[in-house]
Parts: structure tokens; sequence; C-alpha cells
């Protein structure tokens, strides 16, 4: 009994392909005996389906548009051949030559200059972001797959799909969105854990997908969300576009 009680545990892990031997052949057996369990692996694969999309990264768009603009520009190498006899120039002409030759030198290498560094800034922002995205992806799965995580779904006031997956062994709670229009010039969504009635902020929903809630979920009952100004606010200044209860 105690190790079928243990099983109803995995529900989180088996969706993430995280159980390996004995464990996940005890758990496959387990699921064609248990409604409840087969049911919550649908939902947390769906869940996990839709966080991956929402932490993919596309390339950023100066860099794409940086690079498109210079294919045109760059010349293909030419083939190896013998160099011609260097031609003889006039002590005078040389020395007219050389100013000009120099300036050009000077200028190309500004402009290449100028066009690395900006190159370089756009890579490392990727780079910045491709490791945000793979960090919050972790923690993400990591809630996920907790042995008490627990999944609800809901919908805004606009219709948008949201899921809330918790954990209180963790003291943590994954937000996901679809379908959560762009907020307006100047205005966030934000998150909230409703404590008895009173709201707690849980951080910024900075775009639709999926976020790791700031916080520790604790004895709230409920999640929310709101639009408020740029940066966030103490209390909600909105109506809630969704309060979702939590899992017991």
């Amino acid at each position: 009994m105690k190790h079928d009680e243990r099983l109803h545990t995995l529900t989180g892990a088996y969706a993430l392909d995280a159980l390996t031997g004995e464990e996940q052949h005890a758990f496959t057996a387990h699921l064609r005996r248990c409604e409840a369990c087969l049911a919550e692996v649908g939902e947390f694969e769906a869940t996990a389906a839709r966080l991956a999309a929402a932490v993919s990264l596309p390339a950023p768009a100066a860099m794409r548009q940086a690079v498109l603009a210079r294919i045109d520009t760059v010349r293909q190498a030419p083939p190896r051949t013998r160099p011609p006899a260097p031609a003889r120039l006039t002590t005078a002409l040389t020395r007219k030559a050389v100013p000009f030759a120099i300036a050009a030198s000077i200028a190309a290498a500004a402009a290449f200059g100028g066009l690395a560094v900006r190159l370089h800034q756009q890579t490392e922002q990727a780079r910045a972001q491709a490791q945000h995205s793979a960090r919050q992806a972790r923690d993400l799965a990591v809630v996920l797959a907790a042995p008490d995580a627990r999944a609800v779904h809901g919908r805004t006031t606009t219709g948008a799909a949201t899921t809330v997956v918790a954990s209180a062994l963790r003291g943590q709670a994954a937000f996901v969105s679809s379908g959560l229009p762009a907020p307006p010039a100047g205005r966030t969504y934000q998150l909230w854990f409703d404590d008895q009635g009173t709201m707690r902020p849980a951080g910024l929903l900075p775009r639709d997908g999926a976020t790791l809630m700031e916080g520790d979920p604790g004895n709230a009952r409920a999640v929310g969300l709101t639009l408020e100004p740029s940066g966030g606010s103490l209390r909600p200044t909105t109506t809630a576009l969704l309060l979702l209860p939590l899992p017991a």
C-alpha cells in the first residue's frame, strides 16, 4: 500500500521522462489501473510542451538583419593565381599615394571595428538571453518534476489559457500562459499570491509564456493576474484578469 501511495507522486517525473529501471516499469503498470494518475500525467505532458515552446529563443532581429544586409556585399574569394609583377611607381607618385592609402586603411579599420563591436554586443546579448532561457527551463522543469507538483488550469477574462504548477515541498510555483495579448505601452502584467484575501506580489510577466513565480506560495489559496503600470505595484490597482484557485 505504501509503495502504491508513493507511485502517485511520480506523475511529474514520468511526464518528463525522468524515471528509469524498476521505478519506470512499476509506474507504467500503475498507470493501467489508476485513472487519476493517467489524467495528471496528461496534464503535465501538455504543460511541459507549453513550457518548452515558451522558452524557445529566436535569433535577435538586429543580428539577423545585419547579416542579411551584408551578404551581398561580401565577395567570394578569387582563385589563387600567380601574383602579377609589381608595378613601378615613381617616387613622387608613391609619396602622394601613401597618405591616401593610410587614410583609407584607417577609415576601413574604423568601419569594420564598429561593425565588429556591434556584432559582438549582439552576440553577447543573444548568449545572455539563451543562458537565461536555459536556467528558466531548468527551474521550471524542477518544479514540474517535484513529487508533490499539482497543476490547475484556467482562462483569463481575455480568453488566454493559463496553467499554474505548484510544489509545497520546493516552495515554488510556475505560471504558464498561452494567447495572452501584449500589454499596452507603459503597462505590464503582474502575478499575485492570494493569501486569504491579501494579494502578495509574485513577479512580473513580461510576455506570454512561462515564468517561475517569485516567492513561496505558502498558504496562498489562489494566483491572480492583473495589468499594472510598468515596474509593477505593491497592491493591485486594476480588476483581476484571473484568480485561479491553487490545488490543495
